[in-house]
């Protein structure tokens, strides 16, 4: 039962903590404006970045970041809690080491889907890809430090964020592979990674096309622009 009962609120908070529109706050904040209503129209760091400026875009990148580490962070936390303070028992067959990496599989997957389908904003949002990352770190801080690294490579060869974002979810796929690490967390950086990269699909098509906008030079289309979150 306590597994369940953890399971649930895990998965509840974890999808929450994904769901704080960020850079929706942001646009309301700063201008009193719906960000979704200007640029690609969609809340990601990089739409932040053509609508508000840097510094908004650069505090709504650490704070969907923040929302990832945040999710694992408490999972990490509250289930030891919840079977300590308990008389109840977790399945006789599973004991607390294998148990907490599937939690934290299940609030990885919320955070992300709540980063990229938010209860506040009508089930739309970011590309997730920010929120991602948080989430790796906080999993696996090399795996996480690698896909950052190709991320950053990326664009700076490039100039293109979703190309960026999408290298990066690819290098974390052979980064967690390639590691020691559980096979739920593989399994999540599988699946995180490849709902990144759907996320994305507008943006692959353009890039086939050609016509993907670069950091920086001119701001998109109403139904353009690479997100970074």
């Amino acid at each position: 039962m306590v597994f369940w009962i953890a399971s649930a609120v895990g998965f509840a908070v974890a999808y929450l903590l994904g769901s704080t529109p960020t850079g929706y706050v942001a646009g309301r904040l700063l201008k009193g404006i719906d960000i979704r209503e200007h640029g690609s129209k969609s809340t990601g760091a990089t739409n932040v970045l053509r609508t508000l400026g840097k510094w908004p875009a650069l505090a709504v990148l650490i704070a969907d970041v923040l929302k990832g580490v945040a999710a694992i962070v408490f999972v990490h936390w509250f289930y030891p809690w919840c079977y300590a303070i308990s008389s109840a028992k977790p399945p006789t067959t599973l004991e607390l080491q294998t148990l907490v990496p599937w939690l934290v599989c299940l609030a990885g997957l919320a955070v992300l889907l709540g980063h990229g389908r938010s209860i506040w904003l009508n089930f739309t949002g970011g590309k997730s890809a920010a929120t991602g990352l948080g989430v790796l770190l906080a999993m696996s801080w090399p795996a996480g430090l690698g896909a950052a690294t190709a991320f950053a490579v990326t664009l700076a060869l490039f100039r293109i964020v979703s190309l960026s974002s999408m290298l990066a979810a690819l290098t974390a796929i052979a980064l967690v592979c390639g590691l020691e690490q559980p096979l739920p967390y593989r399994l999540l950086v599988i699946a995180g990674s490849l709902y990144v990269i759907l996320r994305h699909r507008a943006n692959i098509q353009r890039l086939v096309a050609g016509t993907e906008p670069r950091l920086g030079h001119g701001g998109p289309g109403p139904n353009a622009g690479p997100q970074i979150s």
